[in-house]
């Protein structure tokens, strides 16, 4: 079963920057794309960035480009995910998962908080 564990979120005042991590277990971790979500506060899941499994190609949702860059060490199992310049509306819960995924369907690790605030 995978296991997906988020860390390196914390307090950042708007225009820092942050790196959050997700190690992952349990897969063939190098043949599988993966993303990033958030969720704030009193709102749904969001989707924010995927990776292909090559580092090929990446996706972002609107809101992040140009900010935000997806990337992963496939001989380490891990995925980051880099936010730059960063704003109060980014204050959410951030987690890992696979693409096309929602609360249902999927398995989640606990998350890490980015709170963005002055």
């Amino acid at each position: 079963q995978v296991q997906l564990v988020e860390s390196g979120g914390g307090l950042v005042q708007p225009g820092g920057s942050l790196r959050v991590s997700c190690a992952v277990s349990g897969i063939w971790f190098s043949i599988k794309a993966m993303a990033w979500y958030r969720q704030a506060p009193g709102k749904g899941l969001e989707w924010v960035s995927s990776i292909s499994a090559d580092s090929g190609t990446t996706w972002y949702v609107d809101s992040v480009k140009g900010r935000f860059t997806i990337s992963r060490d496939n001989a380490k199992r891990m995925v980051y995910l880099q936010m730059n310049n960063l704003e109060p509306e980014d204050t959410a819960v951030y987690y890992c998962n696979f693409p096309g995924r929602s609360w249902d369907n999927a398995n989640w690790g606990q998350g890490t908080q980015v709170t963005v605030s002055a």
